[in-house]
């Protein structure tokens, strides 16, 4: 329950990102290097001087942990980190959310049809997965995003251009297909010799309706637990791929950008690149405790034979 209500106050403060940048009266996407904001009354630059060596150069300022004034300070362009932190916040949710939702449709189609059927669909499927399978997940992630980074997709009538979110939800939504399909292609396959489908079978029921009807019901409490994991996962997924200026492209922000955008300020500046990693680590955190509870409460058995080990 603490997991879940922590996973809706990140969601919940990360959809008021609009009313926090109006509020605060930033843009969070354009550079503000001449802009000022009153402290105590006074007018202080939002970009100062920098007095260290020859003092060349700006430096952004630091969090004045007030709520609407550079909360969490400026970045090395003098955007509100906080205001982007909820907008980066976002994305983040919004790609790990629609990778989730492709990995699980793609794997449950592919499971079902691989369990169910068998002979020649399951050794093609299962050779199809075991492909994906061999290569290491994040070097595929890595190679997919160069390669398709500067000339998008374009498969029939769907085209998906490079700078759009959908291109990393592409990507990571399909690399991860074979670490779910697997699971439900082994429960397919037991359940399709359990009695009830056995007596469909000798019913004369159609492999739509029994798919459909008796054998989907049952792996789709499988496929609740996989939610919040997957989430987490590809969250994590993201944020590497954005950090590595190869997912969420400008002027687009994740969380992942925002650590990147903070790197060469880690030594003066670190709440920059910390503010958005803390956000990860506590919904990364709260995503996987909200699994085990869901697995836990949803398959007594598991909580069992952990218990009996």
């Amino acid at each position: 329950m603490v997991a879940l209500v922590a996973l809706l106050l990140i969601i919940a403060a990360c959809l008021l990102a609009p009313a926090y940048a109006q509020w605060a009266g930033v843009d969070p996407f354009s550079s503000t290097l001449d802009a000022t904001i009153k402290i105590d009354g006074q007018d202080v630059p939002v970009m100062e001087q920098s007095t260290e060596g020859l003092g060349l150069g700006y430096n952004p300022i630091d969090p004045t942990w007030q709520l609407g004034n550079y909360f969490l300070g400026a970045d090395n362009q003098g955007r509100d980190v906080m205001a982007r932190l909820l907008y980066g916040g976002i994305n983040s949710f919004l790609i790990a959310g629609a990778a989730t939702i492709l990995t699980l449709a793609g794997a449950t189609i592919l499971g079902l049809a691989s369990g169910f059927f068998g002979g020649a669909i399951d050794t093609m499927i299962s050779r199809f997965l075991d492909v994906l399978w061999a290569f290491p997940v994040y070097l595929l992630a890595i190679s997919l995003s160069i390669v398709l980074i500067a000339q998008g997709i374009s498969i029939g009538p769907i085209t998906i251009e490079s700078g759009s979110l959908w291109l990393p939800i592409f990507i990571i939504g399909i690399i991860y297909i074979p670490y779910v399909a697997r699971p439900i292609r082994g429960q397919v396959m037991s359940l399709r010799k359990s009695e009830f489908v056995m007596a469909a079978i000798g019913l004369g029921a159609p492999s739509s309706r029994i798919l459909l009807r008796e054998i989907l019901p049952n792996v789709s409490t499988t496929l609740i637990v996989f939610v919040p994991l997957m989430m987490a996962i590809n969250m994590l997924t993201e944020s590497a791929l954005s950090y590595l200026s190869i997912g969420v492209q400008p002027p687009d922000a994740s969380w992942g950008t925002i650590i990147q955008d903070g790197q060469g300020l880690l030594y003066t500046r670190p709440v920059v690149s910390l503010a958005p990693g803390i956000a990860i680590v506590l919904t990364v955190l709260a995503l996987n405790v909200l699994g085990d509870g869901l697995r836990d409460a949803l398959d007594p058995r598991s909580k069992i034979k952990i218990g009996g080990r």
